[in-house]
C-alpha cells in the first residue's frame, strides 16, 4: 500500500526504539530509525516519500527543534511528535508549529500504527500531487487542452494529430461534457487552417426556421426582416473549421442540404441564385449513435456513411479514471487563479470520493465540482452523493495514480528505462516490478 514510502522514526530508548520499530514492521511498514535528531536529520529532503515520527525530549536537539528544521526544508512533510504523559502544553505547542499529529505516552500499538498510516498517506497524496502539478506544467500542444495519461487518451491525441493536417471531415463521438468541442478546436488548431476562422454551431439550439439562414446566410429581401445581406456560418468558415454540435438534432430537410454541401462544397445564400465555392471542414459532434438512428429513420443514412469516414471517439471519464487526480488537480489550479482564491488542501478523503464518483457529467461535471471545491474552501462533498456506490479502496486509487505517473515518465523518456529510474527515483528492480504489477510494456514507448 505505501510500497516506496517510509517512516523515519527518532526515540533515544534502545529498548522503546526497538519495540516501535517491529511495531510499524509488522504493520508492513518500511521503517529507518535513529536514536538522534542530529543523526535523522541528513537523511531528511524535500520532496522524499516519508513521513517521521519523533519523540520530543531527545538528546542534543530536541522533537520540536527538529520539526522546525524539517518544515524548512518542506513544510509539506508530516511530523509526528510523541509526547510524554499530561505534557499537553508541549503538544499544543507542536501543532502550532506545524506538526501533522501528536500521540502522547503511554499509547496503543494501534494508535501508533493508525497514526503513522493517517500521516503516509497523507505524504502519499501529496508527492502524487506534486508529480501532477510538473507534469501538467510541462505539458505543451494538444496535451495540455485534452488531459489524461490514459491509454485511451494518449490514442485519441495521437489520432487527432494524425488527422488534423488532412482535409477530411471528422465525427466526434461521445457523451455529453467529454470534450467534444475541445477535439474539434484541436484538430482546427493543428491543422493548415488554424489561421481562418473556426466556427461551431449547435444544431439543437436554433429553431428550424433560423437554421437555413444561420448555416448559408441570405441576400437582402430574402425574407420580410432581412434587411441587409447575411454571411452566414459556412460561408464565414470559408478556409477553416465548421463545428456541427449535436448534428443528430438537425432536422432532416437540412441534412439534406448539408449531404450536397458535402459532396459538391457549394453554398447559396436564401435569396440568391449564385453558388458559392466553400472550403470548408466539417466536424460533427453527436452523443448518439448515428447508424441505430438512421435505422430508426431519424437521421438520414446517406449522410451518416458520408461523415462516418474519420470517427474520434471520447471515453467518459469513469472509463479512464486514472485520469481523474490529474484533471481534479488541473481544474483547481485553474478555479484558484480564476477566482483570486488560495487552494485549497487536497485531503486523502477528497481524493475516494472523487475515485468512487461515476461522473455522468464527465468532465464538465468535474471542472464544476473543482470550482466548487475552490469557492466553498476544500469542501468534503466534491459530488452530489445521489449515487449508491461502492467506494474504490485507497489501494486502487494508488495503484491508478502510480500506473500513470510511470506511463507518463516512460512516455517523456521515450522508453529509456534508465532514464525512467532516474526520473521517478526509484531502483530497477523496484520499476521493473511495478510494471509487472500494472501490465505496462515499456517497448510501445520506443
Amino acid at each position: 500500500m505505501f510500497e516506496g514510502f517510509r517512516v523515519l522514526f527518532i526515540e533515544d530508548d534502545p529498548p522503546v526504539r526497538a519495540s516501535l520499530v517491529q511495531t510499524l514492521e509488522l504493520s508492513g511498514l518500511e521503517v529507518q530509525a535513529f536514536g538522534s535528531a542530529e543523526l535523522a536529520l541528513p537523511h531528511i529532503s524535500a520532496q522524499m516519500p516519508a513521513i517521521v515520527i519523533t519523540d520530543v525530549r531527545l538528546p542534543g536537539m530536541t522533537g520540536l527543534q527538529l520539526l522546525e528544521r524539517i518544515r524548512a526544508i518542506d513544510a509539506g512533510m508530516p511530523v509526528v511528535v510523541v509526547t510524554a504523559h499530561g505534557d499537553i502544553s508541549m503538544a499544543v505547542g507542536a501543532m502550532r508549529a506545524g506538526a501533522y499529529d501528536f500521540i502522547e505516552k503511554p499509547f496503543a500499538p494501534e494508535r501508533f500504527v493508525d497514526t503513522a498510516m493517517r500521516a503516509l498517506e497523507k505524504r502519499q497524496l501529496q508527492v502524487a500531487l506534486d508529480e501532477l502539478r510538473a507534469q501538467l506544467a510541462q505539458r505543451s500542444s494538444v496535451e495540455s487542452v485534452l488531459l489524461g495519461r490514459s491509454q485511451v487518451m494518449q490514442d485519441v491525441r495521437r489520432l487527432i494529430l494524425r488527422l488534423a493536417p488532412t482535409s477530411a471531415d471528422v465525427m466526434v463521438h461521445g457523451e455529453t461534457g467529454t470534450g467534444k468541442e475541445l477535439v474539434a478546436r484541436c484538430l482546427h488548431e493543428h491543422s493548415p487552417r488554424h489561421e481562418r476562422n473556426f466556427v461551431a454551431i449547435n444544431c439543437g439550439g436554433l429553431p428550424e426556421t433560423l437554421l437555413d439562414s444561420e448555416l448559408f446566410g441570405h441576400e437582402p429581401g430574402a425574407f420580410t426582416s432581412a434587411a441587409k445581406r447575411r454571411i452566414g456560418k459556412i460561408e464565414h468558415a470559408n478556409g477553416g473549421t465548421l463545428l456541427l454540435d449535436e448534428i443528430e438534432s438537425m432536422p432532416v430537410s437540412m441534412q439534406i442540404k448539408l449531404l450536397r454541401i458535402l459532396q459538391e462544397r457549394k453554398i447559396q445564400r436564401l435569396g440568391s441564385n449564385e453558388e458559392l465555392p466553400v472550403n470548408v471542414r466539417v466536424v460533427a459532434a453527436t452523443k448518439e449513435d448515428l447508424l441505430q438512428l438512421s435505422q430508426q429513420g431519424k437521421f438520414r443514412a446517406d449522410l451518416y456513411y458520408r461523415l462516418n469516414v474519420a470517427v474520434l471517439k471520447l471515453p467518459p471519464l469513469r472509463e479512464r479514471r486514472e485520469d481523474i487526480p490529474l484533471l481534479f488537480e488541473h481544474f483547481v489550479e485553474l478555479a484558484s487563479a480564476r477566482y483570486g482564491l488560495p487552494t485549497p488542501e487536497r485531503r486523502p478523503e477528497h481524493l475516494r470520493e472523487l475515485m468512487a464518483h461515476s461522473w455522468p457529467g464527465n468532465v464538465r461535471e468535474m471542472r464544476n465540482a473543482a470550482d466548487r471545491f475552490v469557492l466553498e474552501a476544500g469542501a468534503v462533498n466534491l459530488t452530489d452523493g445521489t449515487e449508491d456506490i461502492a467506494p474504490t479502496p485507497l489501494a486502487q486509487q494508488m495503484d491508478l495514480v502510480e500506473k500513470a505517473l510511470i506511463d507518463e515518465a516512460l512516455r517523456r523518456c521515450h522508453g529509456r528505462m534508465q532514464d525512467v529510474m532516474q526520473q521517478l527515483g526509484i531502483a530497477k528492480k523496484t520499476l521493473y516490478d511495478k510494471l509487472h504489477r500494472h501490465g505496462i510494456d515499456p517497448e510501445r514507448y520506443r
